[in-house]
Formats: C-alpha cells, structure tokens, sequence
C-alpha cells in the first residue's frame, strides 16, 4: 500500500512537471519584431521607424540592397518606389520611371537624395509624415545602438533580409557580394550574436550556411507546409519564417521538434496575433509593433 502511494505520488508529480511544461511553452515570451521597423506608424525602413520600434520595445527587422558603389542601402524594393518616395524636388516618383531607379544601378549620394517618408500612403494612415532618407545600413546600426544605450534600453537585436533584385539586376557574383558586405559589416559592429539573417532565396541561405556558419538564419516562405519547405535546403535553419496566413498547429508542432523556431509575417490585428501565440509559435512581425503591449 505505502509502495502505491508513493507510485501515485510519482504519477502526479510527473504530470504537473508536463502541465508546468507545457504551460511554459505557451506563457514564455515571445519575439516581437517591427516589420520594416513598424510601416504602419512610421516610415517603413527608415532610422526613424527603427527609433520608434525600439521605443515600443521591439526587435527591428529591415531589409538590404548592394547599390552601384558597393554600399549596403536599407529599403525593401530593389527601386526606388512610386508608393512612398517623392523625388529631389518634391515631385511625385511615376511608375514608369521605377525601372530607371534600380537601387543596384544607382550610387548612394544620388539614392539620399529621395524623400521616402513625407508621402502618403493609404495603406497605412496612421503613418506619421516624415522627410527622411533611405539609410545606409552602417548608419541605420550606429544610430540603434547609441540610441538603445542612451535610453538605457536592451542593446537591440535585428532581423535583415538580404535581398535579390529583380531580372536584368539580379548580376552574377551579386549574392555573394551582398552577404560579404553584410558581414563584414555585422563583425566590425560586434553585433553578429543579435543579428538573424533572412531570406526567401535559397541559394542565399545555403552560401550563408557554408561560408559564415556563425550566423543565424532565418528561411522566409510565402505558401507551403513546414516539412515541405524545409526540405529546400541542406541544412536545418534556427528559424522558420512564414506568411502568418499558412501557420497550422502541424507546422509549428514540426519545427519545434527539430528544434527550429516559428515566427510568421505580417501579423497586424491583436486577434490575429493571439491566434498565433496561442499555437505557440516563438515570434511575431508586425506593421504595427505598439499592438503587442495588448496582447497580455
């Protein structure tokens, strides 16, 4: 009888631990990233988007082309874009001239010179209106750390997607000449450690794999299942990042069990964002990162 007691005891013991366990998983904190430093508030990509995100607490995650001189340059488009830039006189950036505004044909001193925050955009009203420029990524670092420092906030952590331009700019050598720059530029910052690499280019990621093994990466998928799209690559990557639309309780129960880490795009409502959390996955990127103060 003593020796059943003590076996039940066990029992009981044991599955609080799993319930305790469990119920860890789902209260642990969870990563917070403002998508291209928060569009919905702030220009998309620009220091002072990256500023308010670290204000809100957020991690930052941006986007990175090579220009014609060699200089690592913060936008998400591979051109300057008609939706959001006015050109060097204030006029509005047609369509039309978007082929001619590659950022790989361009140099940075003719790239600054593009207002890419005053214009409005209806697909984010709330977005405060701002003359800013795109930044280079060396300047857009240096101005987050000595910003996080004098606010005495945590050091910041990034999320860059390394980009690919589109047809006739996508040159041989082209990724390879990206991702050398980038890291360079990541050790010569000693920020390597809070820095994920992303990308939804394949061949980037396996060259990233191969030749800088040190860094975390990230693999950016737009439809498809988890088990399927990971099969794309050689190498098992630390995160799995896909459109928050195809998450499935399947998907994250897969990457948790190759001990691979979840964390969808663009999640922009508090109920969205508590669907997710609630199938545990282990980050969130949003347009609007002042939403997840009201996710507790």
């Amino acid at each position: 009888m003593h020796n059943a007691k003590n076996f039940h005891t066990l029992i009981l013991l044991m599955c609080l631990m799993l319930g305790i366990g469990n119920l860890s998983r789902a209260q642990s904190k969870i990563i917070l990233q403002a998508h291209r430093g928060g569009r919905g508030l702030m220009p998309e990509n620009t220091i002072p988007a990256m500023k308010n995100a670290l204000d809100l607490g957020a991690d930052l995650e941006l986007d990175v082309y090579l220009t014609h001189d060699q200089q690592l340059v913060v936008s998400h488009e591979d051109h300057i874009p008609s939706a959001i830039a006015l050109t060097p006189t204030g006029d509005t950036v047609s369509k039309a001239s978007e082929s001619n505004l590659s950022l790989p044909l361009l140099s940075y001193k003719d790239i600054e010179k593009y207002d890419v925050g005053t214009k409005f955009n209806p697909a984010f009203p709330q977005k405060k209106s701002i003359k800013v420029s795109m930044p280079l990524l060396t300047r857009l670092i240096d101005t987050a750390e000595t910003y996080a420092k004098a606010r005495h906030y945590k050091l910041p952590a990034y999320n860059i997607e390394a980009k690919l331009p589109k047809g006739k700019n996508l040159t041989g050598g082209y990724r390879e000449a990206l991702l050398k720059a980038m890291v360079a530029l990541l050790k010569e910052k000693h920020i390597q450690r809070r820095v994920i690499i992303q990308s939804f280019d394949t061949e980037m990621l396996e060259i990233m794999h191969q030749k800088y093994p040190d860094f975390t990466l990230s693999y950016l998928v737009q439809t498809g299942d988890a088990e399927k799209n990971l099969s794309n690559l050689s190498f098992k990557p630390a995160y799995y990042s896909p459109n928050y639309h195809i998450v499935h309780h399947e998907d994250v129960e897969f990457c948790h069990q190759k001990n691979i880490k979840v964390i969808p795009w663009t999640v922009n409502t508090v109920e969205e964002m508590k669907v997710l959390k609630s199938l545990a996955v282990d980050g969130l990127i949003s347009d609007y990162p002042n939403l997840y103060k009201l996710l507790n």
